[in-house]
């Protein structure tokens, strides 16, 4: 953009554009007719927009999800952010299907989400989530960082064992629900 159009849009005169481009503190060239292009714009300051993300797996728990909300605070607060956005769900960490979750993922105006553990955001993928919002210019802040990866790796078994045992009395019900619909049936069958 020219650099009258520059100087319009910052709100200044075109004499301070012109000097503050001399002083090389506005990036440019000057064109060989003599008019000076800017070629960057000034770094806008951008502020950090912060969503705070509880998450606990059943309502019995929903006790704990208030003092991990509160917790969430009290850390932000003490590194003096700004909070814009509180999130707080009831859900398994290994169902992908949360609604709340899926909304601040989506939310690209949010900059920074904070959780207290990593298998808050989800059981599993967790760096697939951070290298995509990293992506966008976005960062998910863990509050607590397990020490040992044996803790992270211990969580991830139980996990898997849980999600197994949850698919498999699901097969079993789904079994024993087709069992009696075809009972049904064939009791339709025989009285007809």
């Amino acid at each position: 953009m020219k650099l009258s159009e520059y100087a319009k849009q910052q709100g200044i005169s075109y004499s301070t554009a012109f000097r503050w481009w001399k002083a090389g503190n506005i990036k440019g060239y000057q064109a060989p007719t003599g008019t000076i292009i800017v070629t960057t714009e000034e770094p806008v300051s951008k502020t950090e927009k912060v969503a705070m993300y509880a998450r606990v797996s059943t309502r019995e728990r929903k006790d704990n999800l208030e003092r991990q909300s509160e917790r969430l605070s009290s850390y932000c607060a003490a590194k003096g952010y700004q909070i814009n956005l509180v999130v707080k769900e009831i859900a398994s960490g290994v169902n992908d299907s949360r609604p709340k979750l899926l909304s601040l993922l989506k939310d690209t105006s949010i900059t920074r989400i904070v959780v207290e553990h990593k298998d808050r955001l989800t059981r599993f993928g967790f760096n697939y989530l951070e290298t995509l919002l990293e992506a966008q210019g976005r960062t998910i802040e863990v509050v607590n960082v397990a020490e040992h990866d044996k803790e992270d790796l211990l969580a991830d078994l139980v996990a898997i064992v849980y999600s197994f045992t949850a698919r498999l009395y699901g097969q079993r019900r789904a079994k024993r629900k087709t069992e009696k619909i075809v009972q049904e049936l064939e009791a339709e069958d025989a009285t007809c």
